[in-house]
């Protein structure tokens, strides 16, 4: 099974977009040479949102893929490695970005507080935030049974 979705980070990219025009209005008055701040605010503006604008989740042969933005920042996890998976919701703390919140899971997300938690075999847990949350348990839990090699027939016994 394969599966793509692509969530839109509209809160990360008008933060950031808000963050730098602040800055620029703090920095105008007080700096002579307004053109290389300008610039460098800019820059940097341009690379935090082409890294962090959008999440896109991918399901291709036996692995789940993550992607941030241009898709520098990514991260494969290979189904095999998978124990659980379930939709869950962050706590509004959590916030968007990568965050790590110390003792309990990983989190990646973008925008929204709904999330998909994977447990991994070795009971670390991963979650990504997403917009369709039931589709990516689905997919998830298709690709596992496919990958397993095992099928299950319509009396819902399992077949090899």
């Amino acid at each position: 099974m394969t599966y793509r979705h692509t969530q839109v980070g509209t809160v990360i990219i008008g933060a950031v977009v808000g963050m730098a025009f602040i800055a620029l209005i703090i920095l105008v008055p007080a700096v002579e040479s307004l053109s290389f701040v300008a610039v460098a605010i800019l820059a940097m503006t341009g690379a935090v949102v082409a890294m962090f604008f959008s999440l896109t989740v991918e399901i291709e042969k036996n692995a789940l893929t993550c992607r941030f933005g241009v898709g520098l920042i990514r991260k494969d996890i290979p189904l095999s490695e998978v124990s659980h998976v379930s939709a869950v919701l962050n706590p509004w703390w959590v916030g968007w970005g990568i965050r790590w919140i110390p003792g309990q899971y990983w989190v990646w997300n973008v925008s929204g507080f709904q999330a998909v938690e994977l447990t991994l075999k070795d009971g670390s847990r991963f979650r990504i935030g997403t917009d369709e949350p039931e589709a990516l348990v689905h997919a998830i839990e298709l690709s596992m049974k496919a990958g397993s090699g095992r099928e299950t027939g319509p009396e819902g016994f399992s077949r090899q």
